[in-house]
């Protein structure tokens, strides 16, 4: 789509906060208006409108995606898209280790016990562990407290989070990253432990490093939009 405004600007509204291209209102795919619950965000996706050269490139605006699937996918039901998020508790990351090398394995505990520590106070939660990849399930009152925390996150929220938790396969991580315990160059480290460590064994794979690369961007601008939430 070629570029078809001039100014960009954001305006007050009821709700929050509206992004006009030439005065006019910017609507979301389902055709609702984009509007932003802060300020910072919505000056934030009003800069990526206004970055836009001749061809608009929905590529780079990740925070505009992010928006209209807050107001157009999550905010109809919000309930039914956080139990899907939730449902991650049951299989986190962080519970399955590896049992050898043992430099993985400490690796892992050195990275991993401090984040499930972390939800363990803060969520009053016990975590099931286990070397290697057979399921082990977790307590049921853990996936309910953890199902708890987040269902109590907005629309926008729970946009931000969903990347961050299907990226890292972690929930832990990702509530983590939401409540300040790390951030996300700390939180994407630690969802990609075990990749890194198989390129520092056997190399970096060219197209390995590209996909990694990706997920790193999607990851950054999910956490950017919790930063900007605040």
């Amino acid at each position: 789509m070629k570029r078809f405004y001039k100014q960009v600007s954001v305006e007050p509204v009821a709700g929050g906060h509206a992004i006009r291209l030439d005065g006019r209102p910017v609507k979301t795919p389902a055709r609702a208006d984009l509007t932003l619950p802060t300020s910072a965000l919505a000056h934030a996706v009003a800069a990526e409108w206004d970055a836009q050269a001749e061809e608009i490139d929905p590529r780079r605006m990740p925070l505009t995606g992010l928006a209209n699937a807050a107001i157009d996918r999550i905010a109809p039901d919000p309930a039914a898209f956080a139990r899907g998020l939730a449902a991650y508790a049951e299989t986190d990351l962080l519970c399955y280790r590896a049992d050898s090398p043992a430099k993985l394995v400490d690796r892992q505990a050195a990275s991993w016990d401090p984040l499930l520590d972390w939800a363990r106070d803060r969520y009053d939660v016990h975590f099931e562990t286990v070397a290697g990849i057979i399921h082990r399930p977790q307590p049921d009152e853990t996936v309910q407290r953890l199902a708890a925390a987040v269902a109590a996150h907005d629309a926008f929220h729970l946009a931000a989070l969903q990347p961050l938790v299907t990226i890292t396969g972690s929930l832990v991580i990702a509530l983590a990253l939401a409540g300040g315990r790390i951030d996300a160059e700390q939180a994407f480290a630690a969802a990609h432990l075990d990749e890194l460590w198989q390129a520092e064994q056997w190399g970096e794979d060219a197209l390995a490093t590209e996909a990694r690369e990706n997920r790193r961007a999607d990851f950054k601008a999910a956490a950017r939009l919790l930063g900007l939430l605040v």
